[in-house]
């Protein structure tokens, strides 16, 4: 099946919106093939400020309508114990909260942005999302990441080349409670090395260390900024770490 063709028989539509790669290429397909479509982008404590600011900004720019759902991911005891399907649980609160208001807005289907190329099977979301009868279009078609990266550049999406950005609550090891102030503290942690121009890259917590993983060709940079690195994270963080297995 082709993406036009799928929106051919869905076309009254709601869209899990991220703000990322995937689900902005989704959201301007829908637009492109008139479907009649809303945007929803569940805002928690799990997802930094810019990931709000580029999906407003996108929305925009495509023309389709935005609702912006506050939930507490931090109120369920069941997502904050981080077991190792968190995911899971983490994807039934947020979807059920888009699915409710969808209802409500008249929308009866409900599209996510996982691609071809995704691992359904080690994804513990995954299972949620067929529970709750989330579509998903990206990989109903066989559009893998690159394909989308292609196709997004072609209409002239300033998220064709954003990097993968998974949630805040993937910083925290699994079984260690995740709270608020580990999650500004990352998030402030991350929003410093972006500042210096780094690119993806991730701050993850051990114990109360941070491990910094960037790719090899900006090992030197953290290098070069080592002291600043180290003045700012120590303020959130015991100590601060390289991760010798960088980013792929």
């Amino acid at each position: 099946m082709e993406i036009d063709e799928f929106f051919a028989l869905h076309p009254k539509t709601a869209i899990a919106f991220s703000g990322g790669v995937d689900s902005s290429y989704l959201l301007y397909a829908a637009k492109k093939y008139r479907a009649e479509v809303q945007a929803y982008y569940v805002r928690s404590a799990f997802q930094p400020q810019f990931e709000l600011d580029d999906a407003v900004r996108l929305a925009k720019e495509v023309g389709v309508p935005m609702k912006i759902l506050p939930v507490d991911v931090l109120s369920s005891e069941t997502v904050t114990d981080n077991p190792a399907n968190r995911c899971y649980h983490c994807k039934r609160v947020i979807f059920g909260t888009i699915l409710k208001a969808a209802a409500e807005d008249g929308f009866p289907v409900i599209l996510d942005g996982t691609n071809a190329s995704d691992d359904v099977n080690d994804r513990p979301g995954m299972k949620a999302l067929q529970e709750l009868q989330v579509l998903s279009p990206l990989r109903e078609c066989g559009i893998t990441k690159d394909e989308v990266r292609r196709r997004s550049k072609e209409a002239g999406l300033f998220t064709w080349d954003k990097p993968a950005y998974a949630c805040l609550a993937t910083r925290i090891p699994t079984g260690e409670k995740i709270t608020a102030e580990k999650l500004q503290a990352t998030e402030k942690a991350e929003n410093y090395l972006f500042s210096l121009g780094f690119t993806n890259f991730r701050i993850r917590r051990f114990a109360d260390a941070a491990r910094i993983q960037v790719p090899a060709d900006q090992i030197g940079k953290l290098i070069e900024n080592r002291e600043n690195i180290l003045q700012t994270l120590k303020k959130d963080y015991t100590a601060v770490l390289l991760d010798l297995e960088v980013r792929k």
